[in-house]
């Protein structure tokens, strides 16, 4: 073999050894790293909460910074009392079932997927300090289940971090406002719930008289009594009210058959609920087949048209409803005839159709009716 040979086939060989060990070295760096992310993930705490101990999770606490003051905060503590939620801080009510089911059924997603720092120095930067996180703890009966704090939130995630350890992380699966709601929207806002094609008769009384309406078959018939100059109930009612149109009791019943509240009354508040036929009306309706009557007292006006009102025989709490329901009790005699301006017994402005109500989970969402405000981002 000439020289030349000889001196391309050492070439050749060194070439091909010299391959053979960069991609041996490679293919070690790529088990190196795989190991490493193994490892990583491993290391990372399991923060999700087993189907099967979500539903014997027996109490909620969630402490959430005010939004304008990160000096000051909420806490909202949920109890389940036999089969059902109740708000027991800051105030004792009932609670949406439906947010609590949707807090739930997140608790069973959540996860950790990476690390950001394993020490305690960026919890005030990534907003995990005690003062300025989401801390939300759960129980089952004497054992807690969960004990989260959430924090910033933008383009590299959703920092969190995990009671008793050091280290901030990236969670998914975290939606911000089932956990961040408004108190209202942890209290159960429902206030009537029936069939409107099971209504039989109808009474409003207030300030312009008493209208009375009463259904024969299909059809309903309306009769008005007025007040004398004294503000008393004249003693016979008016049956020939020529200009009654029935479809407006169908508006009326629409818009009580999933009466909801928009917010509740605050402690002291002068709701005029006692003289309800002189500060807003009485609004009774009677269902057929005996299944009861309901009656649903309205006073003075809260917050912008929205009134108080309550229901007769319920626990006592002192709703606020809008305009859209409290005009019904407070109506003259014409918004029950012919060419009144009542939107034809349609949405009111900004909100559901009468009687729909929004799907579990949904309630108190950012941009909903009744929701909160955006939490945003970083």
């Amino acid at each position: 073999m000439k020289t030349d040979q000889k001196i391309y086939a050492a070439v050749a060989v060194l070439l091909l050894a010299v391959g053979g060990l960069y991609l041996t070295k490679q293919k070690s760096k790529e088990q190196a790293s795989s190991h490493s992310a193994t490892a990583a993930s491993a290391d990372l705490p399991s923060i999700s909460v087993p189907k099967d101990d979500v539903e014997k999770i027996t109490k909620l606490e969630i402490t959430t910074p005010n939004k304008d003051d990160k000096t000051k905060s909420t806490t909202v503590i949920l109890e389940k009392k036999g089969d059902a939620w109740e708000v027991m801080q800051p105030v004792a009510a009932k609670a949406n079932t439906a947010n609590v089911r949707s807090l739930l059924d997140n608790l069973k997603d959540l996860k950790l997927k990476e690390v950001i720092d394993r020490g305690t120095g960026s919890y005030d930067n990534y907003e995990l300090s005690d003062a300025k996180a989401v801390h939300v703890q759960a129980w089952k009966g004497a054992d807690k289940t969960t004990d989260l704090y959430f924090g910033k939130s933008g383009s590299r995630g959703q920092m969190a971090r995990v009671g008793g350890k050091d280290g901030v992380f990236i969670a998914e699966k975290y939606s911000s406002y089932l956990y961040t709601r408004e108190v209202k929207n942890w209290r159960e806002t429902g206030i009537l719930k029936f069939e409107d094609q099971n209504a039989i008769q109808v009474e409003v009384t207030n300030k312009n008289g008493l209208f009375s309406f009463s259904k024969n078959g299909e059809k309903w018939a309306g009769s008005k009594t007025s007040r004398d100059k004294d503000g008393k109930l004249e003693k016979k009612a008016d049956k020939e009210w020529k200009g009654f149109e029935e479809a407006k009791v169908k508006d009326l019943l629409r818009a009580f058959k999933g009466l909801s509240a928009e917010d509740f009354a605050e402690q002291k508040a002068d709701t005029g609920l006692d003289k309800a036929e002189d500060n807003g009306g009485v609004i009774h309706i009677k269902l057929k087949d005996n299944a009861g009557e309901i009656t649903v007292k309205v006073g003075k006006t809260a917050k912008g048209t929205s009134r108080y009102a309550i229901k007769d025989g319920g626990d006592g709490t002192v709703y606020t409803v809008s305009s859209w329901s409290a005009d019904w009790a407070t109506a003259a005699q014409s918004k029950f005839e012919k060419g009144a301006d009542d939107k034809k017994g349609g949405a009111p402005p900004g909100g559901m159709p009468p009687g729909m109500q929004l799907p579990p989970g949904m309630q108190g969402m950012p941009g909903m009716p009744g929701g909160d405000e955006d939490p945003g981002g970083e």
